[in-house]
């Protein structure tokens, strides 16, 4: 079970999937779940596999995007502009390749460059270089030449990264960890059997890293009753970060979020999944974030209100080409997901906004 869920991972992570375009992961969800359940979909790409019959809806949720880039402009002499789509600095950027990915389905890898550090000033060599001073440079000598190559405007930018093996037993470096654990994660719970006490919806969102698009319109959809939230969010394990204040370290388990700035997690509902990972013998870390936002910042708002929690696979370098995780703390993310579903009868859940 725990080598499938790691060929699963690597084949999502190398999915091209960036927000508004999750055409790629989304198949692999459908096909990984299509014979687990009823499969559904909303109108803006989300998708979803219901289980079981009876009991409360309980949906374990992943979002399918990455973030990346859109073609904004291609220029006369053949290299081309781009529009960011999810939170990009600077720093990560130059240098790094990425693929541009035609409305045919094919992929031109190209790198992203500036001009040269030779021919800047002292304080331009010394700045964070922005966006829109970056191209991408894919070979080409002529605008006809891109377009002839079939590459239009709009069309999505991916990372690329190929899926690394680390020196370190059950490490790995790849692109979009952020969130391609949690779609694994949600995957890998669908399979399971088919639960007894509730009704199981796991589900991938789009357009997360855009303003939590798609966990708006999915939760209208599924009208779930508890969502637990799998993401990938930042380690902070590494050096510049204050050692005594580790919330997010690799190798400490997983992650269980209670706050951030798009969500106060239902403090029942978190204390149920601390319990549960103490009774489970689970290695679990807790967090209380002060920057950052996941999909239940949606959730927790939809229709009358959605108890949420977050379960997270720290990463390190999120937001980047390179990101690294800890296979341990995956494994530790599903099974807890997998027990929480296991144990949230109608009794339990109700017990979450019984304030009366």
């Amino acid at each position: 079970m725990q080598a499938k869920g790691i060929q699963l991972l690597e084949s999502l992570t190398q999915a091209h999937s960036v927000p508004g375009h999750e055409d790629e992961v989304r198949e692999i969800f459908i096909n990984e779940l299509r014979a687990h359940g009823e499969m559904g979909s909303d109108k803006t790409g989300s998708v979803y596999c219901v289980k079981g019959s009876s009991g409360p809806r309980v949906m374990v949720a992943g979002h399918m995007d990455e973030i990346g880039f859109r073609v904004q402009n291609i220029l006369a002499n053949g290299y081309l502009k781009m529009v960011p789509v999810g939170g990009w600095w600077g720093h990560t950027l130059l240098a790094q390749r990425v693929e541009v990915k035609t409305r045919e389905g094919v992929k031109i890898i190209g790198t992203i460059a500036s001009r040269p550090p030779h021919f800047l000033s002292e304080s331009e060599r010394n700045s964070v270089i922005g966006v829109p001073n970056m191209f991408v440079d894919i070979g080409a000598r002529s605008r006809k030449e891109v377009e002839d190559w079939g590459i239009n405007l709009g069309d999505p930018i991916c990372p690329w990264s190929p899926w690394t093996p680390m020196h370190q037993p059950d490490w790995y470096m790849t692109k979009a960890f952020d969130n391609r654990v949690g779609m694994a994660g949600a995957i890998q719970v669908g399979q399971g059997e088919v639960p007894q006490n509730c009704q199981l919806i796991v589900a991938g969102s789009v357009q997360e890293e855009m303003g939590l698009r798609g966990a708006k319109t999915l939760a209208n959809v599924t009208k779930p009753d508890v969502a637990i939230v799998l993401e990938g969010p930042p380690g902070d394990d590494t050096p510049g970060m204050p050692l005594g204040e580790c919330q997010g370290a690799l190798g400490g388990g997983v992650q269980i979020r209670l706050h951030d700035p798009s969500a106060i997690m239902n403090p029942r509902l978190a204390q149920f999944a601390i319990e549960v990972a103490r009774r489970e013998g689970i290695p679990h870390q807790v967090t209380v974030r002060a920057s950052g936002g996941t999909d239940a910042g949606a959730f927790h708002l939809a229709n009358e209100g959605v108890p949420s929690v977050v379960l997270g696979t720290p990463a390190r370098y999120i937001h980047s080409h390179n990101s690294i995780i800890c296979a341990a703390d995956y494994h530790a993310m599903v099974a807890l997901s997998q027990a929480m579903v296991n144990q949230l009868d109608e009794e339990i859940v109700s017990s979450f906004t019984r304030y009366l």
